[in-house]
């Protein structure tokens, strides 16, 4: 289960039994820290907007094509970060690297 599942089932557990975040964390087998720590990562929401457009625009391009034309626009994010927004926004078509 990744941990925004484990998060998603202790506030679950919490509002519907009633349990202590301690008691609901054990039964999910989260961690304390993950349940009450939240993301500092920015959404990103254009850069993720754009990689999706350029990925339907060009069906065929795999995410190193994509980066390429992204940095041509004047992208400055690394190709780790292109992938792994690739990955969340483009279903089906990371699985097959």
């Amino acid at each position: 289960m990744t941990p925004a599942v484990k998060r998603e089932a202790v506030a679950h557990l919490k509002a519907l039994l009633g349990l202590s975040e301690r008691r609901a964390c054990r039964i999910a087998g989260a961690d304390g820290k993950m349940v009450r720590n939240q993301t500092q990562r920015a959404p990103e929401t254009e850069l993720r907007g754009r990689l999706r457009d350029l990925a339907n625009e060009r069906r065929r391009f795999g995410y190193r094509r994509l980066f390429e034309l992204l940095r041509r626009e004047g992208e400055p994010s690394g190709i780790t970060r292109i992938y792994r927004l690739y990955r969340e926004e483009v279903p089906g078509q990371a699985s097959r690297r």
